[in-house]
């Protein structure tokens, strides 16, 4: 039963008031609700809860479920304050803690703005630009022409120009005195008498004595080859007279007369004088390095 507000605030002043350990005020008689109050009814009685089942030990046991388990979250440490020097330093420390952050996040935007102008240095280094309407694609390697054997056909060329052949009749080109010289078109008698008479030295010589015809050709032709590389005017080819040969007559005179008309290095030759060789020789003029 509840009491009247003023009884219960006067209780709780007494209560204030009276000092320590001194013993508790008598307790107020109940005062008589008056008879006019209503009087509540009783509560019905509550039903009894069923007992639970006991257990079963031969059910299988169920399962529960794992809890998450999840880390406590740290707590904030407290400062507590106790006069106004706390108070300060808990304010430097503030400040040093803005200025650390401060500086980190402006190291970060310089490092940030480093990296752009990296990644924009090129093209701040070449200015502007205009793009092609064609893309600029590299086209595959295209296999090369097989090789042309160029030298081998200069010098196949070369061969057939130096070739010499047994066939070629030089009969309309030889003078017909009594020595059979030879002289290019355009070269003068006079020419073919100053070389019978010395007047060009005996440089070189080439004795074909004792080889066949296709060696006497080979060596004919490299022999005339070479001194006019070498700048020589006048040299000797020795063919011989034929005295040791079946028939005793002369198998590389003609061949040899044939030969130099063929040769391009050749200008004239002549029979040589008795003293150079008579009937068995020959004396070849060449013509000059760079002529032709």
């Amino acid at each position: 039963m509840s009491l009247p507000g003023h009884t219960a605030l006067r209780l709780a002043l007494e209560r204030a008031r009276a000092p320590k350990g001194a013993a508790a005020a008598p307790a107020t008689p109940a005062v008589a609700p008056p008879a006019s109050a209503p009087v509540a009814p009783p509560r019905p009685a509550a039903a009894p809860r069923p007992a639970r089942p006991a257990p079963s030990t031969d059910a299988a046991p169920v399962p529960r479920k794992a809890r998450r388990s999840s880390a406590p979250t740290p707590r904030r440490a407290s400062v507590r304050i106790t006069d106004l020097q706390d108070l300060a330093a808990v304010a430097r420390h503030l400040l040093k803690e803005k200025a650390r952050r401060e500086a980190e996040e402006k190291a970060q935007r310089e490092a940030a703005a480093r990296r752009e102008a990296e990644r924009h240095l090129f093209s701040r280094t070449v200015g502007p630009i205009t793009r092609l309407h064609e893309r600029n694609l590299a086209l595959p390697r295209r296999p090369l022409p097989p090789p042309l054997p160029v030298q081998h056909q200069l010098d196949e060329q070369r061969a057939l120009q130096e070739s010499i052949s047994d066939d070629f009749d030089v009969g309309t080109l030889l003078d017909t005195d009594d020595q059979l010289s030879f002289r290019r078109p355009g070269i003068g008698v006079e020419v073919t008498r100053r070389l019978r008479a010395g007047h060009w030295s005996i440089q070189r010589q080439l004795d074909l004595h004792g080889l066949r015809v296709d060696e006497a050709r080979e060596a004919l032709g490299q022999f005339i080859r070479n001194a006019h590389k070498q700048g020589l005017r006048c040299v000797r080819v020795v063919h011989g007279k034929g005295l040791g040969s079946p028939g005793k007559s002369p198998v590389l005179k003609g061949r040899v007369q044939r030969w130099l008309v063929q040769k391009h290095e050749v200008l004239a030759f002549v029979q040589a004088r008795p003293v150079d060789g008579g009937a068995g020789a020959l004396l070849v003029l060449l013509q000059p390095v760079g002529g032709r």
